[in-house]
This record gives C-alpha cells, sequence and structure tokens, in this order.
C-alpha cells in the first residue's frame, strides 16, 4: 500500500450497494429453518452466498470448508466480482497448490453478517421493509458456524475432510470441532485464539466507535441517506491494523523507515513507513 494521508482516506465506492446480489451461488433459509441464535431471537428469511471449488466426490468426502476472516469474503480462488481482485487466498486453494482442488471440493460461504451476499445489517428487514441497520441482532461465533452447518445441510455434506479458517475464520473451526467434533475430520486454526485478550477488546471498541461517531453512520441507516461512514470505517481499520501485528513483527518490517518520495509532505501526512501500511 502506498503513502496516504490520515486525512483523506480512500472511499469505498467498489463496495456494492446494500441489498446488491453478487454473483455466485445462493441458499435461502425460510421460515421453516429459522436460525436460533445464541441471544435468544430467531432470524429469518436468511440468504447464504457461498463459492464452491473442485468436485464433489461420489460419498462426499473430499469437502473442505474455508472459514474467512473478518472482513472477508466468499471469494477465495476466482476474480472478485466487485473488486477484479484475484481470490484472497489463491497462493493457498488451487490446482496442485496445499488445498489442491484437484484432490478436494471447496465450499467458502460469507459469514452471518458479512454483508458479501449472506444476510447482514444491510440486509432488509422483512418486519420494516427497511434495513437492519443497528437493530440487526447480536451474533456470536457459534451462531456463524450454524449457519454454515445449515449449508452444508442443504450440499448433503454430513462429515468434512477440513475445516480451515484464519482469525475469527479459525474460532469458527474451533467452535465447531468443540461443539460438533464428529463433523469435522481435522480442523485448521491460522492466527486464531479461543478468546480475545482485554487489550483486544479495547482495540475492538475504540474501532466501533470511530464508525459510530462519523456523521455519516446515522446511527446506522446511512443507506437511507445515501452516504457511507467511509472516515469511521478507514480509522476503524487503521485500529484494526494495528493488533494484527506484534511489535516486535512491526519492529522487523517496518522500523523507523522514512517513507520514500520527493514530494513535500504536510506535518501529519505519512512520513514512515508503517504509517504508510495504516
Amino acid at each position: 500500500m502506498g503513502p496516504r494521508s490520515a486525512a483523506s482516506p480512500e472511499p469505498i465506492s467498489r463496495l456494492p450497494a446494500p441489498g446488491t446480489a453478487l454473483p455466485g451461488h445462493r441458499l435461502l433459509l425460510g421460515r421453516e429453518q429459522a436460525l436460533a441464535l445464541d441471544c435468544g431471537l430467531a432470524l429469518w428469511p436468511v440468504t447464504v452466498a457461498y463459492q464452491t471449488y473442485g468436485r464433489l466426490n461420489a460419498d462426499k468426502s473430499n469437502a473442505v470448508l474455508i472459514c474467512h476472516a473478518l472482513t472477508g469474503d466468499q471469494h477465495v480462488h476466482n476474480v472478485h466480482p466487485v473488486t477484479g481482485k484475484s481470490g484472497w487466498w489463491d497462493l493457498m486453494v488451487g490446482p496442485g497448490l496445499p488445498i489442491d482442488t484437484d484432490r478436494f471440493h471447496v465450499i467458502c460461504a460469507n459469514l452471518l453478517g458479512g454483508c458479501q451476499g449472506t444476510t447482514g445489517p444491510s440486509s432488509i428487514d422483512p418486519q420494516t421493509g427497511r434495513a437492519y441497520g443497528l437493530r440487526f441482532p447480536a451474533l456470536t461465533v457459534a451462531d456463524l458456524v450454524s449457519v454454515h452447518r445449515a449449508l452444508l445441510a442443504h450440499l448433503g455434506i454430513e462429515r468434512l475432510a477440513a475445516a480451515v479458517g484464519g482469525s475469527v475464520g479459525g474460532m469458527q473451526v474451533l467452535q465447531w470441532a468443540i461443539d460438533h467434533p464428529g463433523e469435522v475430520g481435522a480442523g485448521i486454526l491460522v492466527c486464531a485464539t479461543r478468546r480475545l485478550s482485554p487489550q483486544n477488546i479495547a482495540f475492538s471498541a475504540v474501532a466501533r466507535e470511530a464508525i459510530l461517531r462519523d456523521p455519516q453512520f446515522h446511527g446506522g441507516d446511512y443507506a437511507e441517506h445515501g452516504e457511507r461512514p467511509d472516515n469511521g470505517l478507514f480509522l476503524a481499520r487503521a485500529i484494526a491494523h494495528i493488533t494484527y501485528l506484534s511489535e516486535q513483527s512491526m519492529r522487523e518490517k517496518f522500523g523507523r523507515r522514512i517513507q520514500p518520495g520527493d514530494e513535500p509532505r504536510g506535518p501529519f501526512d505519512a512520513d514512515f513507513e508503517v504509517e504508510s501500511y495504516l
């Protein structure tokens, strides 16, 4: 990522408009399949957006589910239909790669609340005819697993060869292995944990406040105003990225190196490489 002033975040205009359907597979869970959430509410209808790669064998024993990280999506090994970028894990998923699509049937679904095709706060609440916004139910990792299990039931897959996930995706894999161990042949967790530390909870709280306090957030109803909380999202993402690397790894990756370039900078522009990273 090149240098960028913290005062002028890049717009997120490439994100799909609320309610926009992305290309790919869809599963619709209706009233009969309403999701019972940990908060005590039932959610329906629920749309689950997912992608598949490789062929499912006759006894359906070669399925591998990939659970994406918080801001990831289902496009793990195909060109993203909105951004035009290649799959976010093309280094790992594909023919002859560690998760070999010549051997395995790979499934990746947008998680509940993910807003890349699966039902989330930008979806329309059938009770009100408006986007859920902040009225969307609070979710737990177990709720995310429930959606993936419903998808696998729809596909007729009773047991996964493996479930793989990074970050909150890894937390889903762990939750699945604890609650339904017979459904997962192997669990692979990447940069995941069983719980957040107090410091990480604190960073997450500040990141949320950055979005909530953006005037264009409008209490979660920004779509009705034709706006997006770009500044709040930028600050929240920058705060999150501070937690994605340890102090030691930041020192090794960036040190105190000055950002190259001959253009004069203002007093609060990105002088150091670590600032450019954010």
